[in-house]
């Protein structure tokens, strides 16, 4: 860590030096962060932490670090935007990333800066998002990012934020266990009595070495001498138990009370639960004073008291805590959604299910503003259970289903789509049925079906809506139009390419991007009932990146361009399509889009493909592409894609054809081929005369 920060110290420009820490719970990954920022501070570097919460607030890292930095800044640091109501998430938080590394270049235009986010293990994912923008900001200049993290708990969006800082090559820094002579002078030095080495070894032995359990464990030998060692069981949350029995009990109530409200000390909630300020006072002090507590008492000073402390609280006395907790932030701090969510929830009463679900609703509707699909996710799961109205459930149900298709959680986002369709239609209201089955607006680029059985279902509640709808609702209608189109893509029959242009005549007469963007996308679907049809197909792309790029919605772009990358592939011209499939890549990498790299990687392998060269490869690239489409979600594009893939290639090639596939919807087109191959041409004939007619999918 000192050598990225004297690397850090000589930049002049480029973007910061970055070193991850990591180590299991306990390990002293605060502990070495400390001691470095101490070090650096001595000799004038500009330094600030952010530490994110167990329960998300309203004082993410991010703000703790630029409250840190601002005293230094002065007036005129530039401020993240706020998002407007309809405006495109994503365009929102490239801006709050781009104000963020502005406010950095001027710190690092200071001097030396260091900024450090610990406990990343438990940050939201607009803290990991941004993290990762930071560490790939062209240039802020001296400047030196330490995360610290717990490698026994790495859910999947800081295992995705991980992903990408790998490309900035940090440097790694692992925390592990002591070996048995440091944990003996460690030992030593928190304990007046004398530390031996058949002490220094047990107590090795019990902790792993790990410095959390050594101090808590040198702490009991310093108090109670050897058989306080002899006499703790195995585990730190013994030891934490034998620790709290010494406490006052008002300082032990406290305590739990506190594990209840969070890893963070909140004082006024604290003294609202205990209605007595200096008895709660005096307890946090006692706490602090006897190493539960660190940082003068605002935090605990490890996860693992707070949660000993948590779970030794009975369940009755838990919920009525949790309860009392939400109704005082409620008074407190009544625009912290996410902590109100999460107390009244576990509060498990009926009388609070309302609020436990009202608050997770706006919660969610915030997650979805900053682009943390996993964290609205979460909420929005949370709201629906506690929803008993029918109708108020399903906007949580679909607000669900939209987080779950954005995480890739394809098939469950499907499931409870077609349940929330039946519900609404169920209920008799056209408007509400209307709602339910346009608010799976996701874009789609690919003319097959994933659930034919779902879009049959689909299909049918549509014709049944439209002809209900009022009138005027001329914007529902444009969506249902499109839903339509949309579902009923590689079909023969007409009824989806007319639903498409009336859908698209509706949102051009109503002036609303957005809703043009969502019906384009449906026409696309319908040129595809003849060849010829690529021109039309480069004509929609090029409006809909237009579109899409004057008015900030980006997933649009891309479709465009992934239509216009078809589209120029048909026609013969690959340095327009190249430069298409750059275009998906460069948003696709500035949003954090994986999926779109499913579809320019098979381009990558046709494009070899088509040169002519090493058929083998190709055939790699293939296999490659067909790997990473494998559990996507999207079984209309992965069934028989391969094998088809690779038919074409060997037949080009004038090869076998693989042998023993499974060719998924393409069989009957397939026969005839594989019969020729073998040479058996009066069966191939047969087969041939067997072919259904074709889906408008090619």
């Amino acid at each position: 860590m000192e050598e990225a920060a004297e690397a850090a110290a000589r930049r002049t420009g480029g973007g910061p030096a970055f070193v991850l820490v990591s180590g299991e719970a306990g390990a002293g990954k605060t502990a070495l962060a400390t001691a470095l920022t101490g070090r650096l501070a001595a000799r004038g570097w500009l330094t600030a932490w952010g530490r994110s919460p167990e329960v998300p607030s309203a004082d993410p890292p991010w703000d703790q670090i630029a409250a840190a930095l601002a005293p230094r800044l002065g007036p005129g640091t530039p401020e993240a935007p706020e998002a407007l109501p309809d405006e495109d998430p994503a365009a929102a938080r490239l801006a709050a990333h781009r104000a963020a590394a502005e406010r950095l270049a001027r710190a690092g235009a200071l001097g030396p800066v260091l900024l450090v986010f610990d406990d990343l293990h438990q940050a939201g994912e607009g803290t990991l998002d941004l993290l990762a923008a930071l560490a790939a900001a062209p240039a802020v200049g001296p400047v030196l990012i330490v995360g610290a993290y717990r490698t026994t708990d790495v859910p999947a969006p800081l295992a995705a934020a991980l992903a990408r800082l790998a490309r900035t090559e940090p440097a790694r820094v692992h925390v592990g266990g002591l070996p048995e002579p440091a944990t003996g002078e460690l030992a030593a030095a928190l304990a007046r009595r004398p530390v031996d080495e058949a002490t220094a070894r047990l107590i090795h032995r019990r902790t792993g070495g790990n410095p959390f359990f050594v101090r808590e464990l040198a702490r009991l030998f310093d108090a109670e001498g050897g058989a306080a060692l002899t006499a703790v069981p195995p585990g730190v949350r013994d030891v934490i138990r034998h620790r709290l029995a010494r406490l006052p009990d008002e300082a032990r109530t406290v305590l739990r009370q506190a594990a209840v409200v969070g890893e963070e000390i909140d004082t006024d909630v604290l003294i609202t639960l205990n209605g007595d300020e200096e008895r709660t006072l005096d307890a946090v002090e006692t706490a602090l004073a006897a190493g539960f507590l660190a940082g003068e008492g605002r935090r605990f000073s490890h996860a693992l008291v707070r949660d000993t402390l948590y779970g030794d609280i009975a369940r009755p006395r838990r919920a009525r805590w949790h309860a009392a907790v939400a109704e005082t932030l409620e008074r407190l701090r009544p625009d912290d959604a996410t902590a109100l969510a999460h107390h009244f929830a576990r509060a498990e009463s009926r009388s609070t299910e309302g609020r436990a679900a009202r608050y997770a609703r706006l919660a969610a509707e915030q997650a979805e503003r900053r682009f943390a699909p996993h964290e609205a996710a979460r909420l929005w799961r949370q709201a629906a259970d506690h929803l008993p109205d029918p109708r108020e459930r399903l906007e949580a149900v679909m607000g669900l289903v939209r987080a779950l298709a954005v995480t890739g959680h394809l098939g469950d986002a499907r499931a409870l789509r077609g349940e929330a369709v039946a519900t609404a239609e169920r209920l008799g209201d056209p408007e509400l049925a209307a709602e339910v089955i346009t608010a799976f607006d996701v874009p789609a680029n690919w003319t097959r079906n994933d659930d034919q059985a779902l879009s049959d279902q689909v299909v049918q509640a549509v014709e049944r809506t439209l002809p209900a709808l009022p009138a005027e609702h001329r914007e529902r209608r444009s969506r249902l139009l499109t839903t339509l189109a949309l579902e009923l893509r590689g079909t023969t029959g007409d009824r989806g390419r007319r639903a498409a242009m009336e859908a698209e005549r509706i949102a051009r007469d109503l002036g609303d991007p957005a809703l043009l963007a969502f019906a384009l996308d449906g026409r696309f679907m319908h040129t595809f009932q003849r060849t010829g049809l690529a021109p039309e197909r480069a004509r929609i792309a090029a409006e809909l990146i237009g579109l899409a790029s004057r008015e900030h919605l980006v997933v649009f772009e891309v479709l465009g361009h992934l239509i216009g990358l078809q589209a120029r592939s048909a026609l013969g011209d690959l340095a327009a399509a190249d430069a298409h499939a750059a275009d998906a890549d460069r948003i696709a990498e500035r949003y954090d889009l994986p999926l779109v790299g499913v579809f320019t990687q098979w381009y990558g392998a046709l494009r070899l493909a088509l040169g002519g060269g090493d058929a083998e490869a190709a055939e790699a690239a293939y296999r490659a592409a067909a790997a990473r489409l494998a559990g996507s979600g999207m079984p209309g594009l992965h069934e028989g894609l391969l094998p088809l893939a690779l038919l074409c290639l060997r037949l080009t090639h004038g090869r076998p054809p693989p042998r023993d596939q499974d060719w998924g919807p393409y069989e009957p087109w397939v026969a005839p081929l594989l019969l020729l191959a073998e040479d058996r041409r009066a069966d191939a004939a047969v087969a041939a005369e067997a072919v259904p007619e074709s889906p408008a999918t090619c």
